[in-house]
């Protein structure tokens, strides 16, 4: 079992999965600190002041030692931007991964039909005959 094991884990899709993974969460840093940094002040500008994370509705009030129980729609709406903005940047990364890769595995044409082979031959003995 251990083996069968250290086989699974040394194959490539293991491999490839887990640096996918770390470049993904590396990748959602760096969107989420352009969302949350740099848009998202931009868009509560442009749409009165609003900053969208502290949007929120108390439903119980703090008390004595007790935070208050807040409904935060603002956090999700800016996750919501968040994964819009992420997913649009891995499809067209993908989209530019896939057409690199078709050009690059354009498939060779298929070979002449003996026919045709046959005729082209018999064309070049008749050019051959001609000059000679």
């Amino acid at each position: 079992m251990v083996q069968e094991f250290k086989k699974f884990i040394s194959q490539g899709n293991v491999l490839d999965l887990a640096v996918g993974l770390i470049i993904g969460v590396a990748f959602g840093k760096i969107v989420s600190s352009f969302v949350g940094d740099l848009l998202m002040p931009l868009l509560g500008i442009l749409l009165g002041g609003i900053d969208f994370t502290s949007l929120g509705i108390v439903i119980k009030e703090a008390t004595e030692g007790k935070e208050p129980v807040i409904f935060a729609y603002g956090k999700f709406i800016q996750a919501v931007i968040d994964f819009l903005i992420i997913a649009f940047a891995i499809f067209l990364m993908v989209k530019a991964i896939n057409r690199f890769r078709a050009k690059e595995e354009a498939p060779a044409p298929p070979p002449p039909a003996e026919d045709v082979v046959l005729l082209t031959e018999i064309r070049d003995l008749l050019k051959q005959q001609r000059t000679t």
